[in-house]
């Protein structure tokens, strides 16, 4: 058997962008060649920067997903800045595993299920935009968690949450929908953080520091 797979199909570019970023591009794009009509070189070269800086904000690579029935992978790239057992949360009933990752704006922003099951709920939340590398911007900043139970029965919770910059948290799931394991899932826009709730048995294969690729880096296995 195989021991990766791929939930998505590959892309048909060298350079895939997600479709959430083109209106942030073609809008760049066009006022740099408005400008440079105008004959203003020096706002039409640093838009047209601009726009090739959003081109690599929103890449799109592909990933080979790691196949093994308990694995649980990584929604995000980023470091991550909290693995650990935690008792009481709102995103988890009883005590529980929580992993953070943060992401910087030159990371891949697009995010990936974690473990297949189905999307038992969604529950978005405005809120403030703290830091998100900062403790309280998990509970308080804008989030939007997906509830997922995996086939067999153990529940999980993953939490976009919005950071400093971000002001647009994009997510493509619905309730009652059946997800696999490295599916694309949404999208944060600017910098912003991913916060996973699992199991208290779970089995972690990560540590605070470590940097991590959505889709392909193990973050540890459900027992």
């Amino acid at each position: 058997m195989n021991p990766y797979e791929g939930p998505d199909r590959p892309s048909v570019t060298a350079f895939p962008i997600a479709k959430a970023g083109f209106p942030f591009i073609y809008a760049s794009a066009f006022a740099s060649a408005i400008f440079a009509l105008l004959g203003l070189k020096i706002p039409a070269i640093l838009l047209l920067g601009a726009t090739l800086f959003i081109c690599f904000f929103f890449r799109d690579p592909d990933r080979v997903i790691p196949a093994s029935p308990g694995a649980v992978i990584s929604p995000a790239d980023g470091r991550i800045i909290v693995a650990e057992k935690i008792g009481l949360s709102p995103f988890y009933k009883g005590p529980c595993f929580k992993i953070s990752i943060f992401m910087n704006i030159f990371n891949v922003h697009v995010n990936r299920i974690v473990q297949e099951g189905e999307v038992v709920k969604i529950d978005y939340r405005p809120g403030k935009f703290y830091s998100a590398d900062q403790d309280k911007a998990g509970l308080e900043n804008e989030h939007n968690a997906v509830f997922i139970k995996t086939e067999s029965g153990r529940e999980l919770c993953i939490v976009q949450v919005a950071g400093l910059i971000a002001r647009r948290i994009i997510c493509t799931v619905q309730k009652g929908e059946v997800v696999k394991r490295g599916q694309k899932f949404g999208l944060i826009c600017f910098g912003s953080r991913l916060d996973v709730y699992l199991p208290e048995d779970f089995k972690v294969e990560v540590a605070p520091g470590d940097k991590v690729k959505a889709g392909e880096t193990l973050l540890g296995e459900i027992i």
